[in-house]
């Protein structure tokens, strides 16, 4: 249980820097990358309980997945990375089912964003920085990421 709210909130931590710089800071990205590949080394399991082989499949599914999205410009390097950390502490259960959230939270604010965005106050507006719907630019990933993941882990959990 623990283990899974640590995920949460360094998710939480990524999305915030994701949405307001529209960067996630390498000590957040490989430092978790670093510390769940060291905890998968020593105690032979993932942060969230899975089998080492478990988690070195889902670090190849991880980078099988976004390395082509980063390749085409779709997806930044930190959402790699971010995404092999994750891999690395959990399992390519946890994985799949965090990006079938990530997609459809981003749908969904894709759709209902531009609506709800008019009736935020002006300081909710200017919080949410990156997370306005531009068609000019790309949208933050951590964001859908979190949500993803917190459905993913609810579910599962």
């Amino acid at each position: 249980m623990i283990q899974g709210l640590v995920v949460l909130v360094w998710l939480g931590v990524c999305a915030v820097q994701d949405i307001r710089q529209r960067q996630i800071a390498n000590r957040l990205t490989l430092g978790a990358v670093l510390l769940a590949l060291l905890y998968l080394l020593w105690s032979s399991t993932t942060w969230l309980g899975a089998s080492r082989a478990e988690g070195g499949g889902a670090v190849f599914l991880a980078l099988l997945l976004t390395l082509p999205g980063y390749a085409l410009g779709r997806l930044g390097a930190a959402d790699v990375k971010l995404l092999a950390a994750l891999a690395l502490a959990s399992d390519s259960t946890y994985l799949l089912w965090s990006l079938v959230g990530a997609g459809v939270a981003n749908m969904a604010w894709l759709v209902y964003g531009p609506r709800l965005l008019p009736l935020a106050s002006q300081g909710v507006r200017a919080r949410l920085g990156y997370l306005v719907v531009d068609p000019s630019r790309k949208l933050p990933f951590a964001p859908f990421l979190l949500v993803g993941f917190t459905l993913a882990w609810l579910w599962l959990h």
